[in-house]
């Protein structure tokens, strides 16, 4: 008997077959959906092209029937299926268990309409043992949990493909609303809004530094006369004033300048007597094990890892058999997984590190999506050194071990002391000194939440104190080292700060304790809002752009539900309802979308009613006033008067710079942009050699040098000014250096040809011009300069980018095309690359080690 196995992809594919028996097992791989709704006009079948509702996709008068399609890209994908199963006697669906998974499996037999047996198998880890178990158990496909997917898919394309051309209209081409991703830009829009508004507010207290027995520790001061010195949580973030419930002098001491330096200098004279010591011991348990979400926070904090590279390494690991599936809100963890990390953890710490009981974990009452949380596959514990894995996969995986084993760990015993010091006579100072001591370790000996180093974070958490008993005291004169001694006092001056922006990790966090989609939508999410342009990254903080703030005046103003954290967090119980049977989609649709309030009812309303130019505006008056930001066809830009003192209503504008923040957006900036960008055009002097002016000028894009007027035969020359330059401080030797790139550096040592250095639409650039051949261009880095950039650097910049453009290695000719196959070293790794078809190499292949076999095989699977 021959059974057909079909599974998503090639990598989970080839790693099941080393399961079962070639000899009665064919696996295949879908690639994914094999349908989907169509994604343009042109995939629309000709029968419904002329179909109001089939640019939708969606039949709304027919209880929201979708219209699914295969794509061109995925015919032969189908076609290669159908052959397999034509020779085969049962059909295995073995796609992932949830419900996307259950879906793809359900688009399959209606694409392919077996005639013999079919059986829904399914595992969450790809085990010898757990694909036997799956053979032996399997089921039929879960209608309710399709159900639940295709109403999630029908929702975001109603709200896709209905509001965003209405954000086209209204604010500028190219952007788009979803269910999701437009609640996650309001929630970094409303955060980034709390940081323009935020007024900061300053405050002193004291740091001593003191010691006994030799031993220095430090001390904050917390009281003046029992009044608590203010703190940065007791002021409003909006008026940099106290809290309206607090009453200086009463409630709290706002300590000026001032009076923290008399302190300063008076306190060390006066007698300093230790007044109280607490002590207190706290147990902390070890965090649960990985679920999807937090997997994605932890791989951003301690591996700076986005959550869509955390997916796609984790993806890896499940496809090869190195850990459960990745895609869970679970955080149970089977019996032979505890019995695993009991017996790792008995000969790798001892069994002093061992809970007294197995330790289990809640999960939410949402948790659907799997049988188990994220933990190494199998029932050894393997480590990553085991397995041998290396690079991305090496540190997640070790990351989800120590996670795993932590959990079965005893927990930790850390003492708290907590001292407090009285100085002066009369006016008494209160100073709290704080230590900590890790009693016993137990968990955090394997696994520190943040750290990458278990074992050297426990010396970071120790902060030992020295021997202090109330009624030890330091007396002025004295200078033995047995007392208490004052070393130095010095008054500290803080500013309260605005609240931090999101990073991927911490937006990811409020999602999930908000409920708004699933976790294993986040990746994409945060990936589509920064494709999408309203989002960019610095650094680690996750930065709405002025495009973000537009669409999100749109979104509050005419679709308030869709963009509340609650209501789409309902939105989330009902496909959960849905999942389980309990509810019907085809009523909860057409409510969400026609019903008074729906999608399009608000649309239509919004076609007639929205004002293009007030909901594209931004406008902070106590802020920014007489300026405002809006957004328009080209991007942001700023209007005002020129001259503040003008009573007219004429107003100009300006460009805004793309890397212009709105929290970072002051009054002053926007009257300089405005006042630089109409400030006309200014003649630096002639160019020596062309006899015609040199001219610095603003465009849209910033400012830039020009040769000659703008009315002279031909086009002018024109250059960019370098980054960081400063238009008021170019001058015209400065402006003539500038005009005259790009410059040349000298000659390639190989080729003769020459190297230059200039500024081009993407920057500042050094370039090597090729006789008959594409030019290489290189851009400069930030500590480059182009005006003095030398032509060893720009070798070494060239040289770089002339070893990426060319392979690794050639294996030879393809047996069947007789075209070269090459290895080449990308952007994402190490890949194959054959006639315009690139394909990466599998986790345990190598640049230096993969065979002619190898690649033809990896080529052929991607051709598929």
């Amino acid at each position: 008997m021959k059974r057909l196995v079909v599974v998503e992809s090639p990598t989970k594919a080839r790693t099941i077959r080393n399961f079962l028996p070639r000899s009665g097992y064919q696996i295949e791989a879908s690639m994914g959906h094999i349908r989907d709704l169509p994604a343009s006009a042109s995939e629309i079948p000709a029968e419904y092209k002329d179909e109001e509702w089939s640019r939708l996709g969606v039949r709304v008068d027919n209880g929201f029937e979708p219209l699914y399609v295969v794509s061109k890209k995925k015919r032969d994908v189908v076609k290669q299926l159908q052959k397999a199963l034509d020779e085969a006697d049962e059909l295995y669906i073995a796609t992932d268990e949830d419900r996307e998974g259950e879906s793809i499996g359900w688009h399959l037999l209606e694409v392919l309409k077996p005639d013999v047996p079919v059986r829904r198998m399914v595992f969450h880890e790809i085990t010898q043992e757990a694909i036997e178990a799956a053979l032996e158990n399997t089921r039929d496909i879960d209608e309710d949990l399709v159900e639940a997917q295709q109403t999630r898919r029908i929702l975001d394309r109603l709200v896709g493909y209905t509001i965003s051309p209405l954000l086209w209209r209204k604010i500028k081409p190219k952007l788009s609303a979803g269910r999701v991703q437009s609640v996650a830009v309001r929630l970094l829009v409303m955060r980034e809004k709390e940081r323009i508004t935020f007024m900061p507010a300053t405050y002193w207290d004291l740091k001593a530094q003191l010691a006994k027995a030799g031993i220095p520790f430090d001390a904050d001061m917390t009281h003046l006369n029992d009044v608590r010195l203010a703190q940065g949580r007791d002021f409003d973030q909006d008026t940099g004033r106290l809290k309206d419930d607090l009453e200086e002098g009463k409630d709290v001491l706002l300590l000026s300048e001032d009076q923290a330096t008399a302190l300063a200098d008076t306190l060390p004279t006066e007698p300093w007597r230790v007044a109280d010591v607490k002590t207190r011991t706290r147990t902390k348990n070890p965090p649960p094990p990985f679920i999807t979400s937090t997997l994605q926070q932890e791989a951003s904090r301690k591996l700076g890892f986005t959550a869509n590279r955390t997916m796609r390494v984790a993806q890896k690991l499940y496809e090869n058999g190195h850990i459960t599936y990745m895609r869970t809100d679970s955080k149970n963890l089977s019996k032979e997984a505890i019995a695993a990390s009991r017996s790792s953890i008995e000969t790798r710490y001892g069994s002093d590190y061992l809970s007294d009981s197995v330790r289990t974990y809640t999960s939410s009452d949402s948790a659907q999506e799997a049988h188990e949380a994220i933990r190494p596959a199998g029932n050894a514990m393997k480590t990553s050194d085991e397995i041998r894995l290396s690079g991305q996969q090496k540190r997640l995986y070790d990351l989800i071990w120590e996670r795993t084993v932590a959990t079965q760990m005893a927990d930790s015993r850390i003492q708290y002391t907590n001292v407090y010091i009285d100085a002066g006579s009369e006016d008494v100072a209160r100073f709290r000194a704080s230590g900590k001591t890790i009693l016993f370790p137990g968990f955090l000996r394997a696994y520190v939440e943040g750290s990458d180093d278990p074992e050297a974070d426990l010396e970071d958490r120790e902060r030992p104190l020295p021997d202090l008993s109330v009624g030890d005291e330091s007396v002025p004169a004295r200078t033995d080292d047995d007392g208490l001694n004052v070393q130095a006092l010095e008054p500290v001056g803080h500013e309260t700060k605005p609240p931090s922006r999101y990073t991927e990790a911490s937006l990811v966090k409020m999602l999930e304790e908000e409920g708004i989609g699933r976790p294993s939508t986040y990746a994409s999410i945060i990936s589509t809002i920064q494709r999408r342009g309203y989002v960019r990254k610095e650094g680690s903080a996750l930065v709405p752009t002025f495009t973000a703030f537009a669409t999100n005046n749109l979104m509050e103003a005419q679709f308030n539900p869709l963009v509340d954290v609650h209501f789409t967090a309902e939105m989330e119980e009902i496909l959960d309802h849905i999942a389980t049977g309990e509810k019907d989609p085809e009523p909860y649709l057409r409510d969400f979308f026609l019903g008074e309030g729906g999608v399009q009812p608000r649309v239509e309303d919004g076609q007639e009613t929205i004002d293009p130019r007030a909901i594209s505006t931004i406008d902070f008056p106590e802020q920014w006033d007489p300026y405002v930001v809006r957004v328009g066809k080209y991007g942001p830009y700023v209007e005002g008067p020129l001259d503040e003192s003008d009573d007219s209503e004429d107003t100009v504008t300006a460009s805004l710079p793309e890397d212009l923040s709105p929290g970072d957006t002051t009054r002053q900036k926007l009257k300089d942009i405005l006042e630089e960008a109409n400030k006309g055009d200014r003649v630096l002097g002639v160019h020596p050699d062309a006899d015609m002016p040199v001219l610095l000028k603003s465009g849209p894009y910033g400012p830039y040098m020009q040769l000659g007027e703008d009315d002279q035969p031909g086009k002018p020359k024109r250059v960019s000014l370098p980054p960081g330059v400063d238009p008021a401080e170019v001058d015209f030797e400065l402006g003539l250096k500038i005009m005259n790139l790009p410059r040349e550096l000298g000659e390639h040592p190989e080729t003769g040809n020459p190297i230059e250095a200039g500024i081009g639409r993407y920057g500042p650039f050094v370039r090597h011009t090729k006789s008959g051949a594409k030019d290489t261009y290189a851009s400069l880095k930030k500590s480059d300069d182009v005006l003095t950039v030398d032509l060893e650097r720009a070798m070494e910049l060239i040289e770089k980018k002339e070893a990426k453009n060319k392979p690794q290695r050639v294996l030879g000719e393809h047996p069947e095309t007789g075209k070269t196959i090459e290895v080449w070293d990308g952007r994402y790794g190490p890949y194959v690359k054959h006639s315009g078809t690139n394909a990466s190499l599998g986790d345990d292949q190598t640049i230096e080690d993969i065979t002619m076999e190898e690649a033809v095989e990896l080529i052929n699977a991607k051709k598929s």
